[in-house]
């Protein structure tokens, strides 16, 4: 997948004046094709240009960033998190509030592992690219990689069989529904590199609005 340039970005003035209909777009967007929630507290945000194009607009709207190399650095960083071909990225977002008191001590140790992609009777495990915490805090983040081998792309079109995602340490065990069509074609464009990524500034906002 072609990394986002400074050429894809809109003016910081434009994006303002036009921030809540991106702002509305994106919220759909993710709904739609990118996130998913793994039975209580525990939700994947799946990263590709279209969603990474948002937060580096939000970045240089919050910061107020203008300068070329101040740009390139936002880009560099955010470039990293971009799909490779057979790679899923996602942000794995964990709300320890949503965990009784009793509950606590089976999440002070996180592994990659104890989440999965079940596709039929195959499975891949996640990879923690971020290193884990003793515990994980209240709201706390963290990045994970799902390698799916090119052989195994099919998986996510065949949508006669089943596909989730589930979490389970041994003492929790959780499961997200079965992901929706429009979900799983659009983490098959990511392994593949097929999503539309030579976009120009003005056609890649205007997919920002769809």
């Amino acid at each position: 997948m072609a990394p986002l340039t400074i050429d894809d970005l809109l003016p910081l003035e434009e994006y303002i004046r036009r921030r809540r209909e991106f702002f509305e777009s994106h919220r759909r967007y993710l709904d739609r094709c990118r996130l998913v929630r793994i039975g209580r507290g525990l939700t994947l945000i799946f990263e590709n240009r279209r969603t990474l194009w948002f937060r580096i607009q939000e970045v240089v709207r919050l910061a107020r960033l203008a300068r070329r190399s101040e740009l390139e650095q936002e880009l560099d960083l955010y470039n990293r998190l971009l799909p490779g071909q057979n790679l899923l990225q996602a942000a794995w977002l964990i709300d320890m509030d949503a965990w009784a008191t009793e509950q606590l001590p089976a999440w002070r140790e996180l592994r990659g592992d104890y989440l999965r992609l079940v596709i039929g009777a195959a499975e891949f495990p996640a990879i923690l690219v971020t290193p884990p915490a003793n515990s994980p805090t209240p709201g706390s983040a963290h990045w994970v990689q799902f390698s799916i081998p090119a052989e195994h792309h099919f998986l996510l079109g065949a949508l006669n069989l089943p596909a989730r995602f589930v979490f389970d340490n041994g003492v929790i065990r959780q499961e997200s529904a079965e992901l929706r069509e429009e979900l799983r074609l659009s983490l098959l464009e990511d392994l593949e590199g097929t999503e539309r990524s030579g976009e120009t500034r003005t056609s890649l906002a205007n997919i920002a609005t769809s």
